[in-house]
């Protein structure tokens, strides 16, 4: 007997010093490669944290300030599944006030937004559907939109002026359509002649002026919009070489608003009603009738969100958590109220960082790879539903959204599921990772004041996630 716990003794003394050797290696590795000349003019961050054996792993500059770009990403989507749950409906709706009389409205119709981020011109097709199979074929009344929702604000707190018109910078406002964007697509014609452009969806909101030239280059060929003015003109300038194949734009509108409602009459008119075709905004009456809702479910939001990084979808979250717990209109600031609190039930002070909006397309945000890190803790210990779903709405490494193309190879492959961020000089990587002997790792690697690419901060992120997948 004695002999059995004294090798039971030594044998745990030995798989202690085991482990302890394994994260000294780990330790070693990291400081090493950190220790590379690129490091002395770029600042990282690292905090590093065995979730199964509850030990912190790692950590530099954990604690400094930094911009998290899309990783705020991770704050927005961890509060939205912490206080609204994946359950939680975006509702885009249609109204009526005053009677029907044989197929004629003696009323009002409202389109009456609510933050839908994935709300497309077919959902559109369903609402007017609804409108037109209730027995209105015409309209004597206004149309109205709803906007109540919302504050004024179509733009984000701290996003640079000159991101304006892509995309990855769409107009934030209630009623979304399209992720308030346009597609332009353009193929050759004969030699010299304008190459064949059109804007998808067809719509007068959005006007095109085609000045370019098919030739045997492409040079300096483009399709832009008149975004100084906040305009929505869209011209296409330059040389599109006889032998391109065809492609698309996709260039964000101003006003989102005013682009929905505009569809709206559009499709009214498409499916055989008739009504005036211009719209006022007006908050709806409380005897207005329902119609038709549109609902989506966060859900169904969470993947496109984070594993595309769409800013959209993270602002009009946002607003969502401020709508439901401050009502109307919902403000980014009042959204902010609530990452706070998570910042608090994760253990650290919210007083400690400045948040600006819900994607990280903001220069104002400062925060810290502790704090990222205790977040992503916080939910895989305290939200085991709200953990599943945000683990599973991170890029996997080499396998899809915005990691498809890294991690290709070695233990992160198909392993680490991680949110990125990329900014001007600035790249992050916030996620868990499955460790060699099982254990379950979080970690957040920030990264910023770099020039040229950030494919070389790439790669030594995939880097230092290959060396925590390393331990023993």
């Amino acid at each position: 007997m004695k002999k059995y716990l004294l090798l039971l003794v030594v044998f745990m003394h030995v798989s202690i010093l085991y482990a302890q050797n394994s994260y000294d290696k780990i330790k070693f590795q990291l400081d090493s490669l950190l220790n590379d000349d690129y490091f002395k003019s770029c600042n990282i961050a690292i905090d590093a944290y065995n979730l199964t054996n509850e030990k912190q792993i790692y950590g530099k500059n954990e604690k400094l300030l930094m911009r998290p770009a899309s990783n705020q990403k991770v704050l927005t989507t961890a509060t939205a599944l912490q206080f609204l749950g994946g359950d939680y409906k975006f509702a885009t709706s249609i109204y009526y006030t005053g009677k029907i009389n044989d197929d004629v409205l003696e009323g009002d119709v409202y389109f009456v937004g609510g933050f839908d981020p994935d709300f497309s011109i077919n959902d559109l097709s369903v609402l007017v559907g609804k409108l037109k199979n209730s027995g209105i074929t015409k309209i004597k009344g206004k149309i109205y939109a709803d906007i109540s929702a919302g504050d004024s604000l179509f733009w984000g707190e701290g996003w640079m002026w000159d991101d304006d018109p892509s995309s990855d910078f769409p107009s934030l406002t209630p009623l979304v359509i399209n992720d308030n964007c346009v597609y332009a697509a353009f193929k050759p014609s004969k030699l010299k002649d304008k190459p064949i452009v059109e804007l998808i969806p067809s719509t007068k909101y959005a006007n095109l002026i085609n000045n370019a030239i098919t030739d045997t280059i492409t040079e300096n060929f483009d399709i832009v919009r008149n975004w100084v003015v906040r305009g929505n003109d869209f011209k296409a300038i330059g040389k599109l070489n006889i032998n391109e194949s065809p492609d698309t734009f996709k260039i964000n509108i101003f006003d989102g608003n005013a682009y929905f409602m505009t569809l709206a009459i559009e499709e009214m008119n498409k499916q055989g009603i008739k009504t005036q075709e211009s719209f006022e905004y007006k908050i709806i009456p409380q005897d207005a009738i329902k119609i038709y809702t549109i609902e989506r479910a966060f859900k169904d939001v969470i993947d496109n969100l984070n594993k595309q990084s769409d800013n959209l979808s993270a602002e009009m979250t946002l607003r969502a958590i401020a709508l439901q717990y401050f009502g109307k209109p919902a403000t980014p600031k009042n959204g902010v109220k609530l990452i706070d609190s998570l910042i608090t039930l994760a253990g650290l002070n919210p007083k400690n960082y400045r948040l600006a909006d819900g994607s990280g397309v903001s220069y104002y945000n400062l925060i810290s790879a502790e704090m990222l890190n205790a977040v992503v803790k916080y939910m895989y210990q305290n939200n085991s539903t709200g953990f599943r779903m945000l683990y599973n709405s991170f890029p996997i490494g080499g396998i899809d959204g915005t990691l498809r193309g890294r991690m290709k190879e070695g233990n992160c492959y198909n392993n680490v599921h991680a949110k990125t961020g990329t900014l001007s000089g600035v790249s992050t990587l916030t996620g868990y990772l499955t460790a060699k002997n099982g254990a379950l790792i979080s970690f957040s690697i920030l990264t910023q004041n770099f020039v040229g690419s950030s494919r070389t901060v790439r790669n030594y992120q995939d880097k230092i996630c290959e060396i925590l997948s390393n331990l023993e």
